[in-house]
């Protein structure tokens, strides 16, 4: 009985022993499931964080799309503009040279051999530039008018004089066109009934100034309002309404002789 006492307890011991391994065997497996259970969350957090990533990527590429379809509109719309502010202009230089040829008196000849020297002006808020057959020179409604108005700054009248200086060393006995521009911002006010009023009216007060205190003729000037229609550049920021608020020098190739 002893024996097989002894026996048991061995056998039972064994049983123990084997229990005790497979245990530690599963708990092993259990961590290591726990630590690839980690590993995946930590994948799927930086897959989450790329996804997320490639999202606002995605956005960003459509934003900068759709800005660039955007400036595309503007860039076929401005040239567009100019395409007929040239045939405009070419319309208006046949019906001038067409107009003075039926009153008798004024010989008009081209010259177009002008176009191969600008005037040397640099002053701020005055801009040149070639369009086509003419010569454009811009000059700041900022810096002519008070807001709003046909009234003109302090310092406006000896602007517009260094101006015509230049232009009169130039081109002493081209036909000139003073041509007023405004954005398309509505009229406040009761004064001027819409922008190509205001334009005018500009126009005229500048037209004023150099008729009667230059050396230009009144022969060689003709004035234009043109309102908001031509805009040398796009009204969508308050930057391109300031530039599109102006008074243009038109410099024409046909000069009186």
């Amino acid at each position: 009985m002893v024996a097989g006492c002894a026996d048991n307890a061995m056998v039972l011991k064994g049983k123990v022993n084997q229990y005790e391994q497979r245990q530690t065997a599963m708990t092993r497996q259990y961590q290591q499931l726990q630590d690839r259970a980690a590993a995946l969350d930590r994948d799927n957090q930086e897959v989450g964080t790329l996804l997320a990533q490639a999202r606002q990527q995605a956005k960003v590429s459509e934003d900068q799309l759709a800005a660039l379809r955007d400036q595309l509109r503007t860039v076929t719309a401005q040239l567009a503009q100019s395409r007929s502010e040239k045939e405009n202009t070419e319309k208006r230089v046949q019906t001038l040279t067409a107009s003075m040829q039926r009153q008798g008196g004024v010989s008009i000849s081209p010259n177009n051999s002008f176009l191969q020297t600008l005037p040397a002006i640099n002053i701020p808020g005055v801009f040149v530039r070639r369009d086509g057959d003419v010569i454009r020179v811009e000059l700041s409604c900022q810096s002519l008018f008070e807001s709003g108005s046909a009234r003109l700054r302090p310092g406006a009248p000896n602007l517009i004089s260094d101006v015509a200086a230049e232009l009169i060393r130039t081109y002493p006995d081209q036909m000139i066109g003073v041509e007023g521009y405004t954005d398309t911002d509505a009229i406040a006010g009761n004064q001027w009934r819409n922008n190509h009023e205001l334009s005018v009216a500009r126009a005229m007060t500048v037209y004023d100034v150099l008729a009667n205190r230059t050396r230009l003729q009144g022969g060689q000037l003709f004035v234009v309002g043109h309102g908001s229609n031509h805009p040398a550049v796009s009204n969508a920021t308050s930057e391109g309404k300031q530039r599109n608020r102006r008074v243009e020098l038109v410099v024409y190739p046909e000069r009186k002789q």
